[in-house]
């Protein structure tokens, strides 16, 4: 494994361990689904409890995904994708840095994610054990990772984001 190859792991299994995490969250932690449910009906998505089993369900897949090596450019994609909603949806609103609840991580996780996607999963991976590798890193798994995240995610919210009007 050349040093490219140990980026690539290390890159995977960090953003890939925290989206399972992140999915087991949504699904298990604190007050469960319908807890997500419940926050994401704040933040205006609809059908909420739709979009908590499903995010959860999500997240852990392409964070499983992603530590294994597996599929990694669609993996990345709904990474992508999830960070754009989260970013349109709960953070853009509070500007750009973390402290403030802004969208500063979560850009950080989608740019991450489509770079992964142009570099390829490296040596270590199922894409390489499997023989896909060499065919979805470069500028197709950049374009799988990025057209598949921000479409995605812009379908999403067309279709199901109905955020409140606040008076004033």
């Amino acid at each position: 494994m050349d040093a490219v190859d140990v980026a690539a792991l290390l890159v995977r299994v960090v953003v890939g361990a925290t989206m399972v995490v992140h999915g087991w969250n949504h699904l298990w932690g604190g007050g469960g689904v319908s807890g997500t449910a419940g926050w994401f009906a704040s933040l205006g998505m609809r059908p909420a409890k739709v979009h908590a089993l499903l995010s959860g369900a999500g997240e852990i897949a392409a964070g499983a995904a992603l530590v294994l090596g597996l599929l990694t450019p669609l993996a990345c994609a709904f990474v992508v994708g999830t960070m754009v909603v989260a970013g349109v949806t709960a953070h853009r609103k509070n500007g750009f840095f973390v402290f403030r609840d802004g969208y500063e991580y979560v850009l950080v996780l989608a740019v991450t994610c489509a770079a992964l996607a142009l570099l390829g999963a490296g040596s270590a991976s199922l894409d390489r054990l499997i023989g896909v590798e060499d065919d979805l890193r470069g500028p197709l798994g950049a374009a799988i990772a990025l057209a598949g995240g921000v479409g995605g995610a812009a379908l999403l919210l067309a279709a199901t984001w109905r955020p409140s009007r606040a008076a004033g």
